[in-house]
């Protein structure tokens, strides 16, 4: 008898509790969504100091609009050159989790109908400073922003809100770190020429022996009418004497 009061008693407790509607999940967290799929610390580090995880969180649990989250894993960031990070400021560096974010929900079918340029919540894209385009080939899905290209490479998460998928790659926008236009090749400097100085010089100096001639010739013009002075004055001398 105590057993069947005992197996009527499991059964009404397994009736209620297949009645009772399950808990509802909590609201959704980006970052938890990252940290349960692993290998993104520093994406979840960036989301967390720009308190953009934040703004995610409150979005996608205060509204209906969805959101789309390209995420790069620690390699994408390792694999970055030594100072990249470092080399823009916090406001940049915003902008660069932001370049990250798409204000849409996309699903790896929707990117085949995209309108390029995708806009993110970095900044508008028609302004060609931070473009990010998708192709697709199949349910392959490329992303390029006009510095990087890259595929995404694993769908971490996916709902009626929100997507977030692996990239390996950072997107850097064209904005913070598109190149830079090529210096102007300098001028080719002209051949040198004579130094003026000396060719004055040369003139002066020619200038001056030409002067120096013409006193010589003078000089000898006028010894040369004194000596014939002097011969006719002797003559008229000698002359006088005779004829005295």
């Amino acid at each position: 008898m105590a057993k069947l009061i005992h197996f009527l008693l499991f059964l009404f407790i397994q009736t209620i509790s297949a009645q009772t509607p399950a808990a509802p999940a909590g609201p959704t967290n980006i970052t938890q969504v990252l940290e349960k799929a692993g290998q993104f610390t520093t994406f979840i580090k960036l989301l967390k100091a720009s308190q953009i995880a934040d703004r995610i969180n409150s979005q996608l649990n205060n509204s209906n609009q969805g959101l789309t989250v390209f995420a790069p894993t620690d390699n994408a960031f390792s694999s970055l050159k030594a100072g990249t990070l470092n080399s823009i400021n916090s406001q940049d560096q915003m902008q660069l989790i932001q370049f990250h974010i798409l204000p849409t929900l996309y699903t790896i079918s929707q990117f085949q109908t995209a309108s390029n340029p995708l806009h993110t919540q970095a900044g508008n894209s028609d302004d060609g400073e931070y473009p990010l385009n998708v192709t697709t080939s199949g349910n392959q899905v490329n992303v390029t922003t006009g510095v990087v290209d890259t595929t995404v490479s694993n769908t971490i998460y996916s709902d009626t809100q929100l997507s977030v998928y692996q990239v390996d790659k950072v997107l850097l926008p064209m904005k913070l770190f598109g190149a830079t236009a090529p210096a102007a090749a300098p001028a080719e400097a002209p051949a040198p020429s004579k130094p003026e100085k000396n060719v004055r010089a040369g003139a002066a100096d020619a200038s001056s022996g030409s002067s120096g001639s013409s006193v010589d010739a003078s000089n000898a013009v006028s010894l040369n009418r004194k000596t014939v002075k002097g011969f006719i004055m002797t003559v008229a001398i000698i002359v006088s004497c005779l004829w005295m």
